[in-house]
């Protein structure tokens, strides 16, 4: 069946009928939307809207990420058209999800980006759908939490990465990468005590109260130990995943900003998301994602599995 489909499939990003179901799409050629998911604006009884924010301005070492969910939604069509291995459903099959295009912005105006973001994903909200996020660079987190919060209150937030981004800054006008998690806390967007950041591998004293699992404490316990400690701390309340590329190990994803040794595998990554499963994820992100330092294309791969991933546990909150 899928060889025939695959005789007349082109384009399902703008042709197909039925917004579920698998894409049996030449991986080589047509419209690249994520997944082969139809690009819209309209999202009327959508469930999951797939959004890229190409934005890099907030950067403190290479930048990039501009250019990650363009790699991103390529990378997504390398992926087989089947179930994601390890679930036992489908939420491409079970779920409505779309590809809703970038957040359109004035990359020269970038004090109003923030708003204009929040206003983005406020609009997906409005209309019943969850966010997930191509990134850009971190910062984009914060004015993502913002409508977030502004529905469902203060968020726990699921964090992987390889630094904290709890850096002292109380310049709440100030567009970096690095102190955004702090801005959220203090701004009482981010609940830090039903919130948990895995794979940190740098040094940052103040933890604000955010529950930490390192990378060297994850290698020890592994990643079932760890986000069932995960899932413990958040507990039931509304949560937001949002995951750096560079909480993998340079190894497995070279293309990103600002690397460090030691981090999470690509195994690793997998088997922690889906030990997830369960939190009661409202949307996330996945960020950092650099393609120009990266010429095999790995890293934006890794984020794709990422954003699938992403997709598959909130539709499993979407199952109750």
């Amino acid at each position: 069946m899928a060889l025939e489909d695959a005789k007349t499939q082109m384009d399902h990003a703008f042709t197909r009928d039925d917004p579920r179901g698998p894409s049996f799409e030449l991986t080589f050629g047509g419209a690249t939307s994520f997944l082969r998911r139809r690009y819209t604006k309209d999202l009327t009884g959508v469930d999951i809207a797939v959004t890229g924010v190409p934005f890099d301005q907030a950067v403190t070492n290479r930048p990039g990420t501009r250019l990650g969910p363009r790699a991103i939604r390529e990378a997504s069509t390398l992926q087989a058209p089947d179930a994601p291995y390890g679930w036992p459903f489908d939420v491409m099959s079970e779920r409505v999800i779309v590809d809703y295009g970038d957040l359109a912005f004035d990359y020269a105006n970038v004090p109003a980006f923030p708003d204009g973001l929040t206003d983005h994903i406020r609009g997906i909200l409005a209309a019943g759908a969850a966010s997930v996020v191509l990134g850009g660079d971190h910062y984009i987190s914060f004015p993502i939490l913002k409508a977030y919060a502004e529905k469902f209150g203060p968020m726990s937030l699921v964090h992987i990465d390889a630094h904290s981004d709890t850096w002292p800054d109380d310049d709440m006008a100030r567009v970096d990468h690095g102190t955004m998690f702090y801005k959220a806390v203090k701004s009482g967007i981010v609940d830090p005590a039903t919130s948990v950041q895995i794979g940190i591998r740098t040094t940052n004293e103040d933890t604000l109260g955010v529950n930490i699992i390192d990378a060297p404490e994850f290698h020890r316990i592994g990643p079932e130990a760890a986000a069932a400690r995960a899932r413990e701390i958040v507990g039931d309340r509304p949560c937001y995943l949002s995951f750096d590329i560079d909480g993998l190990d340079p190894a497995f994803a070279p293309g990103t900003g600002t690397p460090v040794w030691g981090g999470l595998s690509s195994a690793q990554a997998a088997a922690l998301m889906r030990g997830l499963a369960g939190i009661n994820i409202q949307g996330g992100d996945i960020v950092e994602v650099s393609p120009p330092f990266d010429t095999t294309g790995a890293t934006a791969i890794a984020g794709a599995h990422v954003a699938v991933e992403i997709c598959q546990l909130l539709g499993w909150r979407m199952r109750g």
